[in-house]
C-alpha cells in the first residue's frame, strides 16, 4: 500500500488543494491531507478550523483522510507511513519553491519521495492568499471554495469587521 502525504496550511481550503487531493487519491491507495499547525503566515482560521473545514471537503472521499501536523514534514510522513510528499503546482513560480523544497526533504529523508501534481487549468488562479482577500472585501468566492468554505470565511471576516468597529 502506497500512503501519501499532501501537506499544507490549507487556510482555506480551496477548489485547487480540493482537485489535487482527489487526483492523488487515484494515484495513491491513501491520501493523508495534513494540516500544518504553525506556519510562516498569518493564518484567518486556527488549526482546528482547517482540520474541519478540510474534513468536511473530504468527507465522501474514501481513500483520503485529514489531520494537523506540527515539525517537520517528513517526520510527520515517516510517522504515519507515508513514503511520498505530494504537492501542488500552479505556476512557474512554484515549480522553483517546490523543487528546493523537495531537495531539501530529500536531504532529511532519502527514502521518501515528492512527487508534485500540476493543477487544473481551472484552478490555476485559485490561491488561499487570494481567496481570503476577495472574501475579506466582500467578494463572491463562490466558484474558488464550497459553500461552507464561503460561509466560514463570511463569518470569519463579520467578526473581524465587528471587533475592529468595536476597538476602534
Amino acid at each position: 500500500m502506497t500512503r501519501a502525504l499532501y501537506p499544507g496550511s490549507f487556510d482555506p481550503t480551496h477548489f485547487g488543494h480540493i482537485d489535487i487531493a482527489h487526483r492523488a487519491a487515484r494515484i495513491f491507495d491513501e491520501v493523508i491531507v495534513a494540516v500544518y499547525d504553525l506556519p510562516r503566515k498569518n493564518l484567518l482560521f486556527t488549526v482546528e478550523e482547517r482540520v474541519a473545514l478540510a474534513e468536511q471537503a473530504y468527507k465522501d472521499s474514501k481513500n483520503i483522510r485529514v489531520a494537523s501536523f506540527s515539525g517537520f514534514t517528513v517526520d510527520y510522513a515517516k510517522k504515519v507511513g507515508a513514503s511520498v510528499l505530494v504537492r501542488g503546482l500552479r505556476l512557474f513560480s512554484d515549480f522553483e519553491v517546490e523543487y528546493r523544497m523537495g531537495l531539501a526533504n530529500k536531504k532529511l529523508a532519502p527514502q521518501i519521495e515528492t512527487v508534485a501534481i500540476m493543477s487544473d487549468l481551472q484552478h490555476i488562479y485559485i490561491s488561499s492568499s487570494t481567496v481570503k482577500e476577495i472574501a475579506e472585501l466582500g467578494g463572491d468566492v463562490s466558484e474558488m471554495v464550497p459553500a461552507f468554505v464561503a460561509d466560514a470565511l463570511t463569518t470569519r471576516y463579520a467578526f473581524l469587521r465587528n471587533q475592529r468597529n468595536a476597538a476602534g
